[in-house]
């Protein structure tokens, strides 16, 4: 990200570009600086996008071999095509020698490391990945935008504020914008006003839920349930993300008997690393036999829903139930 930052700052911009991860919010945001850098003053003349599993390799490759119209370059920005995961030969090849008035942009969730699209651009240009921000760069970045909109935060409600509403920088985006204009008229964002307007994060409340499964409390844990289903939740992504937090509270612990740091346990099991104390302090509330028959007992309920036994809705109650009993 720092040779990107470098090349938008100096201008001198790679031939084509490969911005790819998980953090959607970065992606939009290089991609329209790269757009606005290569093509000034929104020039549609010579700004192709593709989007989508449809994008036609050969369409492409005809369009990047037409001059550009009264401007120096002709830019193509191609999104999710899945290029990167299935075999380009064709625009690998052709990366290698186009010409010198095309420019590329490709932005992806997943790539191949291994394939030679992947390879051919990283020779021709530059490969950015977009990952998860960890908490501390996150905080810098809040306190940032609190600061340009002209208001106070503590740190301490900052982090709250961070851990209520995940780490996901488009979702953090948008609670910031309901938190400035709720605080329109005041000077300082406090904890009681981050409670009234903030959206807890989808993660939290199955965090919360597993809680109450952990202790037993089963009308708690239900209620969890009934919410997330009346915040138009369906049962199986619920199920799903339920079964996702119990196989982290498995890895974390493992991870810490073989000896990693919170660091790496992060960086290994994918989730922020502040977040890594309360996974390991939930999953002590579970011996490694019980989660792993939790895991099995997830796995059966797919099944029993799939096969029709059961409908999503009662067969993911019924579970809950299973183990707050």
């Amino acid at each position: 990200m720092k040779s990107l930052n470098e090349d938008l700052k100096t201008g001198q911009l790679k031939q084509v570009y490969l911005l790819y991860g998980e953090e959607s919010y970065l992606k939009k945001q290089y991609k329209d600086r790269l757009s606005e850098a290569m093509l000034p003053g929104g020039d549609t003349m010579n700004y192709r996008y593709y989007e989508g599993k449809e994008a036609d390799v050969k369409e492409i490759i005809d369009l990047a071999e037409t001059m550009p119209f009264f401007a120096p370059r002709r830019l193509i920005v191609m999104e999710d095509t899945g290029f990167f995961k299935s075999a380009s030969q064709a625009l690998a090849d052709y990366i290698k020698t186009m010409p010198e008035t095309t420019y590329f942009v490709f932005v992806e969730s997943e790539v191949d490391k291994r394939g030679k699209l992947y390879k051919a651009v990283k020779d021709k240009g530059r490969t950015v990945e977009l990952g998860r921000q960890d908490a501390n760069t996150l905080l810098r970045w809040v306190l940032g935008m609190i600061k340009k909109e002209g208001k106070q935060i503590s740190q301490s409600s900052a982090t709250y504020f961070l851990a209520k509403v995940g780490d996901d920088m488009e979702n953090i985006h948008g609670e910031l914008e309901k938190l400035f204009c709720y605080t329109l008229e005041k000077p300082e964002i406090t904890m009681e006003d981050i409670e009234a307007v903030c959206t807890t994060h989808i993660d939290n409340q199955i965090f919360d839920m597993v809680n109450a499964v952990a202790e037993k409390k089963q009308r708690m844990a239900l209620s969890y349930y009934y919410d997330l289903l009346a915040l138009k939740e369906p049962p199986m992504r619920i199920l799903y993300l339920m079964a996702r937090q119990f196989r982290i509270l498995m890895e974390t612990c493992d991870l810490l008997k073989r000896g990693y740091g919170k660091k790496e346990i992060a960086q290994k099991v994918k989730v922020p690393p502040f977040a890594v104390g309360k996974y390991l302090a939930q999953g002590q509330r579970f011996t490694e036999k019980e989660l792993r028959r939790i895991l099995e007992d997830c796995a059966g309920t797919e099944t029993d829903v799939k096969t029709g036994k059961l409908s999503d809705t009662m067969a993911v109650e019924l579970l809950i139930i299973q183990y707050t009993s």
